[in-house]
């Protein structure tokens, strides 16, 4: 049967108590001889070994480190006089629980006494006896009094007997779940579990519904199990919204006790402290001196010696109940030393000695408070994830200092490894000040100075808090961070730095992240090169945003018109979209700098014109329509695409309305005479159009063609500068120049300034060596007005028929692409039109296709996916219409699309995919973001998961860009104006057993290192695998743990929400809970299966 006990004492009542307590604590008390302590051991880990260790050598006292196998690399180790090793083979935690082992330590190396630290045996009755047992002394109160205040449960009994107030609970540890529920039947909800053997909210958990009740009661057992050996439970009513104050207190082995003030311990997290001050803010005076009194009184009642705190939770209403006594050092009993410049862990040995309090200078009228203190601990912990635990190598480490700033740590350097094994707490950052307000100006610059690389930390969420004004001006309760939501609003870290070192060590092992087309490597020159690339390319192949080009460029280049291509409805990418996404793209492109908009379509499909024409109007931008150029207009043989075909599309399109008409002749194919046919046409007929004529140079009568359009009436004609003219790309400018001087075409550009900029550009050239089409491309081919090849389209034929070693075969490839050509009805031959006829003509050669093999197997071949979808409509419909039979015999019984692709599309959410968008990657997202999303979902994803991990390489040079740094090469890189890198490439390491190489760098004069992955060596090594985020019923490790419990099976059928498993990390425990409902496909683990961040635990089929 269990019982439970009230007591809502008054104030007359604990007189009455006070005053019959005061003769048993006023008698003489025994003389106690006077050990003084040669050796400590501390039996304790991180910082808190360090904290004593420090102590020691300041008193002359030789210190003892005991560290278990997974700590061999930890900093406590190296800070004591000795160190050695402890429970071996058991678990991490279970080593620093072997009181056996410590106590062999400790008497086969002449220990004096030992220090217990927080947490671990710091707490356990057990411990201190044994070390009393074997004759060492122990740094804490007596067997006895551990066992009292450490046992939560007798402590409420005792503060019940001093007359303290206490919060309604079960009197003795329950032994089962039954025993929760009696108790809730008599109490109601909310409840709380309490670990009855430890503290530090291990085994802690809040209780509001009676469904909650069994999984919170297995968690907070299981924990408390881990964390303290021993998972008894009481069972508290939970009071709601309390301050947290604990009171420090000081004993000695004379009887005499006092307190050293009181901490407000109000910001919790999980019932776990983040936030410190001392003394509390606003407290009410009366109140005050009765916890104070409360708590020395309770402590002479156990007759306390050493340093301890008793803990009060303070309702709305100015009430105080007690809950537990910590009969050990507190993580934050710096702010206690900071206020009154009382050492604790100095007075720690002194009492323990035997030394007291008096002569110590310790006496009650004589500990001031001064000013302001506040600690907050800094944890390998993400905030964004719940803070879920982090764990990983510390890549950089720098802390925050200066005047008023106290850092207690000990894993807090570059190169530490953080483990999962312990507890999350990195560095103590303590602040000083004469006021709160000054206190936390101080921190909040501290934090803000802090450089922590290679795992998250809660900093951004700590800055927060402190900027808070409820924090700075009012009072705080336990549920302040569940009630400020905005403390969540984090202000993501660049590290910029550290991740162009990641980029550039990536470079230096597994080469570079853009395809390389030829083994070539770009130039040692590094001129300065105007950023330039399509939309797509400059996510996909140079790692940038596109609108932070064109917004540079704006900003550099105010007063020269910006034009760009518009595929029409398909706007710049290679499929349709619905039509308020073509409009919106425009209007965000007109707002971004760009002016004119070149608008085609790649089967010149005039209703998909139309609408890009509209969109690119209706922005403001001014319309230039293209005609795709295909055929010869000058061959009267060649009808399909005749001089009345050109001539009534113009006049479609002038009525439409736009600004500008151009010729796109993409492969290079009008001749000199045909020129002045077509180009004459359009003049007679359009005096008032502006016309512009671009072409490519592949058959190399570029130059010639552009001076018969020029002399026909074009206003403008596309060239390249002399080093990147000829072949596929534009006819020479300097040719044209000089060909044009001193007749009525003439430039008046000045020829040496041609050359002047050329040569520039030959040398930049030097630069893309990789992918200079003159790698394999030796001269231009008059063969293009057969085959018809794109310009751009022939380079990329020629260097994939290289690469797969069919460079010889390359006349059969393009034999081929003019066959498909004619397969498919003749197209117009820009992408992605020209793609669909170049992946038909592959196809034909790798399985030894004729035309007329092809069309005599159209029904039962499996063609390219971009054949099936072209003839089913999804670009629209050639000029002519679709080839019959060989349509029917490809698409069967698949569906057709009539009439413009993108009309039939619902309009796109772009509220609902800017939602998605901060959800993946953070409320950072632009309105260009959301553009980009919307135009190349896939290469968008791919873009922000590579700045995430490179950050921003667009502030590297070319050459370092696409093949790093050389062993022993100096640079300089420019992340903004003001701040500057001075980074010297040092060494590549040896694989290790990760498939790891490290990558040395200097950096400012600092030595860094990152880890990067070899990918050639990882794939000859097994390595669990790693859920995609993009595929929904594909469950990852929320965080490094080991796993304790699987909830389902395969098979089994789960809800969204659902428990699949559970993990346990740095001792505490998390629920990994369903993303989807759906039914188990794979689990990929098993209990006790240790996982690293975003290891694939299971797959859920929807």
């Amino acid at each position: 049967m269990l019982r439970y006990t009230v007591v809502r004492g008054g104030l007359g009542l604990l007189t009455v108590r006070r005053a019959c307590l005061s003769p048993r604590l006023t008698h003489s008390a025994p003389k106690t001889e006077y050990r003084p302590i040669k050796k400590v051991m501390v039996a304790n880990r991180g910082e808190i070994a360090i904290r004593v260790f420090r102590a020691c050598t300041e008193l002359g006292i030789r210190t003892v480190a005991v560290y278990s196998e997974q700590d061999t690399g930890q900093m406590h180790r190296q800070k004591a006089d000795e160190a050695y090793l402890i429970g071996k083979g058991l678990p991490p935690v279970a080593a620093y629980l072997d009181i056996p082992d410590i106590i062999k330590v400790a008497k086969n190396n002449n220990v004096d006494a030992i220090h217990p630290g927080y947490g671990f045996l710091s707490e356990r009755a057990d411990f201190a006896q044994a070390c009393a047992d074997a004759g060492v002394m122990f740094i804490g109160p007596s067997p006895e009094t551990v066992r009292k205040m450490g046992d939560k449960v007798e402590a409420r009994s005792l503060a019940i007997s001093a007359g303290v107030p206490v919060v309604p609970g079960t009197e003795y540890p329950i032994t089962c779940l039954q025993d929760a529920q009696v108790f809730t039947q008599t109490y109601g909800f909310p409840i709380i579990f309490k670990a009855a053997y430890g503290g530090g909210g291990r085994g802690m958990r809040v209780v509001r519904e009676y469904e909650e009740l069994e999984e919170n009661y297995q968690r907070a057992y299981s924990e408390a199990l881990t964390a303290f050996g021993n998972g008894s439970l009481f069972v508290e009513k939970f009071i709601e919204k309390p301050r947290h104050i604990e009171v420090q207190i000081l004993g000695d082995k004379y009887g005499n006790v006092i307190h050293l003030y009181e901490r407000d311990c109000s910001i919790q997290r999980r019932h776990q402290k983040v936030v410190e001050i001392a003394p509390a803010f606003q407290l009410d005076p009366h109140l005050r001196d009765r916890l104070h009194a409360d708590a020395v009184n309770l402590a002479k009642l156990v007759g306390y010696e050493n340093a301890g705190t008793v803990e009060f939770l303070v309702d709305r209403h100015g009430k105080h109940y007690f809950i537990e006594v910590n009969s050990r050092l507190q993580v934050e009993h710096t702010v206690t030393e900071e206020i009154t410049d009382v050492d604790l862990v100095h007075a720690q040995l002194r009492v323990c000695e035997g030394r007291s309090l008096p002569e110590l200078g310790l006496r009650q009228d004589k500990i001031r408070v001064n000013g302001c203190a506040i600690q907050c601990r800094v944890t390998t912990e993400d905030p964004s994830r719940g803070f879920q635990p982090d764990t990983g190598r510390i890549e950089v480490f720098r802390s925050g200092e200066g005047m008023g700033i106290r850092l207690d740590s000990a894993s807090a350097f570059q190169g530490a490894v953080i483990s999962p094994h312990y507890d999350s707490l990195l560095v103590k950052v303590i602040a000083s000040g004469k006021d709160l307000q000054t206190a936390a100006s101080k921190m909040s610059r501290a934090l803000a100075e802090f450089r922590v690389r290679g795992v998250k930390t809660n900093i951004p969420f700590l800055q927060n808090v402190f900027a808070n004004h409820q924090f700075l001006h009012s009072t705080v309760d336990t549920q302040f961070i569940d009630e400020n939501q905005e403390l969540f609003n984090l202000k993501p870290t660049q590290n910029r730095a550290q991740k162009l070192l990641h980029y550039l060590g990536h470079v230096m092992v597994n080469g570079p992240t853009t395809p390389i087309p030829v083994k070539a490597k770009p130039s040692s020159i590094d001129p300065v090169i105007p950023p330039g690339a399509t939309f797509d390319v400059a996510m996909r192949f140079l790692s940038e945003c596109p609108w932070k080009r064109l917004q540079e460029l704006r900003a550099l280049i105010p007063n020269v018109p910006f034009q760009m291509l518009l595929r029409g409805a398909n706007a710049v990418g290679y499929t349709n979209y619905p039509d308020n996404a073509v409009f919106k793209f425009c209007e965000v492109a007109k707002e971004n700098g760009m002016d004119i908009f070149r608008v085609f379509d790649s089967l010149n499909y005039l209703p998909n014109m139309l609408l890009g024409m509209e969109a690119a109007g209706a922005a403001g931008g001014v319309v230039e329509a293209a005609i795709s150029y295909t055929g010869d207009v000058s061959d009267p043989m060649r009808q399909k695409y005749s001089l009345d075909y050109y001539v009534k599309l113009a006049d479609e399109l002038v009525k439409a309305g736009t600004h500008i008409l151009c010729i796109k002749d993409m492969a290079g194919l009008l001749k000199p005479e045909a020129s002045k046919l077509l180009i004459g046409s359009l003049r007679d007929r359009f005096p008032d159009v502006p016309i512009h004529v671009h072409t490519h140079d592949t058959a190399g009568a570029g130059v010639a063609a552009m001076l018969a359009c020029a002399e026909a009436g074009a206003d403008v004609v596309d060239v390249a500068v002399d080093s990147m003219a000829g072949m596929t790309s534009q006819p020479s400018m300097g040719a044209i120049v000089a060909c044009a001087k001193g007749t009525k075409l003439d430039t008046g550009i000045a020829l040496e300034k041609v050359f002047d900029y050329s040569e520039y550009w030959e040398v930049a050239r030097g630069l893309y060596a990789p992918f200079d089409c003159t790698a394999t491309m030796k001269s231009g081919n008059a063969d293009v007005y057969e085959n018809e090849i794109p310009g751009g389209q022939y380079t990329n034929l020629h260097f994939q028929a290289h690469s797969m070693g069919l460079g010889n075969k390359f006349k059969e490839v393009k034999k081929a692409y003019t066959e498909a050509n004619k397969l498919l009805g003749d197209l117009i031959k820009v992408t992605p039109s020209s793609k669909i006829v170049g992946d038909l003509a592959q196809f034909m050669v790798q399985n030894n296709l004729t035309r007329a093999e092809v069309e005599e197997r159209a029904d039962e071949l499996s063609f390219p996916l971009s054949v099936v979808e072209f003839l089913q409509g999804y670009i629209g419909i050639p000029h002519g219409g679709f080839p019959e039979p060989f349509r029917s015999k490809v698409l069967k019984s698949l569906a057709r699309i009539e009439g413009r692709p993108g009309a039939s599309l619902p309009p796109m959410d772009f509220q609902a995919l800017e939602v998605g968008l901060r959800a993946a990657h953070g409320d950072e997202i632009t309105p260009e973001d959301v553009m980009s999303a919307a135009m190349y979902p896939k290469v968008f994803q791919e873009f922000k998961e590579f700045t995430a991990n490179f950050g921003p390489v667009d502030c590297l040079n070319t050459r370092l860009f696409l093949d790093g740094p050389k062993i022993a090469e100096e640079f300089e890189v420019e992340l903004e104006r003001g701040k500057i890198l001075h980074i010297k490439a040092l060494a590549l390491g040896d694989l290790n057993k990760a498939g790891q190489r490290e990558v040395f760098f200097e950096l400012n004069g600092q030595l860094r290192s990152v880890l990067v992955k070899d990918t050639v060596a990882m794939k000859e090594m097994k390595f669990h695998p790693k859920a995609q985020k993009s595929i929904k019923g594909q469950v990852g490790a929320p965080m490094p743990g080991k796993v304790l419990e699987i909830k389902v099976e395969v098979g089994s059928k789960v809800e969204k929400g659902q428990p699949l498993c559970v993990l346990s990390a740095m001792k505490m425990e998390t629920v990994v809970n369903s993303p989807v409902a759906g039914t188990v496909k794979v689990v990929y683990v098993t209990a006790d299966t240790s996982l690293e961040g975003d290891d694939l635990i299971m797959e859920i089929e929807e």
